[in-house]
Order: structure tokens, then sequence, then C-alpha cells
């Protein structure tokens, strides 16, 4: 089943959702601000996605100021977004094995017709 961790109040994130609803596939959301995710399924997605964890960070949010100017390792940026859940790139659909952040939307495509 096709999952899409999603934030209701970002344009693009509702993009990616309408991207998923009209691929006809069975999916669930999850909206990671209301329902955060543990550690072990955060690091589960940044193993499907294939990138570092300060990849997946929104570096102009408020939230990473006080976190910008460290060298942090990478589970340190992990509990951040544990922490802080709106410093998570948004959308993420992940399908199967794999995952993508739907920036460009196209990429949500992509990964829904293999």
């Amino acid at each position: 089943m096709i999952q899409i961790y999603h934030n209701p109040r970002c344009s693009k994130s509702r993009e990616g959702l309408e991207i998923v609803e009209n691929s006809g596939q069975k999916f669930q959301v999850i909206n990671y601000i209301k329902e955060p995710l543990n550690d072990e399924t955060l690091k589960g997605v940044v193993k499907k996605l294939g990138i570092r964890p300060l990849d997946l960070i929104r570096v102009k949010e408020a939230a990473w100021k006080q976190f910008k100017d460290k060298t942090l390792a990478d589970q340190q940026v992990i509990d951040a977004m544990l922490q802080h859940p709106e410093l998570m790139e948004r959308p993420i659909v992940v399908h199967g094995s794999q995952a993508v952040i739907g920036r460009p939307p196209q990429l949500i495509r992509d990964l829904l017709s293999k």
C-alpha cells in the first residue's frame, strides 16, 4: 500500500495527495504533524529515500534556526525532526521499498508508475 506523509497546510503536499488519489491505487495518508513519526519509522523513510537525514530538512523553517549553525550527526538531525515534524520536506510518498519527496510532483507520478 502507498503511504503519503502529508501536511494539509502545504500546497505541494495537497498536490501530491491529489496525484496519489488519482492513481487509483490503495493508499494511506499520514498527517505527520498530528501523528508524528517515531524514530524507527523516520529512519526507515530516510533509508527508502536514499538520502541523509539532513537532506530531508526544510532549512527555512523557523524551528531550524536553533540547529543551523551546529554540526549535527545523523541521529541528531533525526531527533530534531522528531521534536519538530514541520522540519520534514513534504510530501513524502512511499511505495514498497522506494520513496520520493514530491518536489517536483512528477517524482510521485514516476514512483507510482513503477
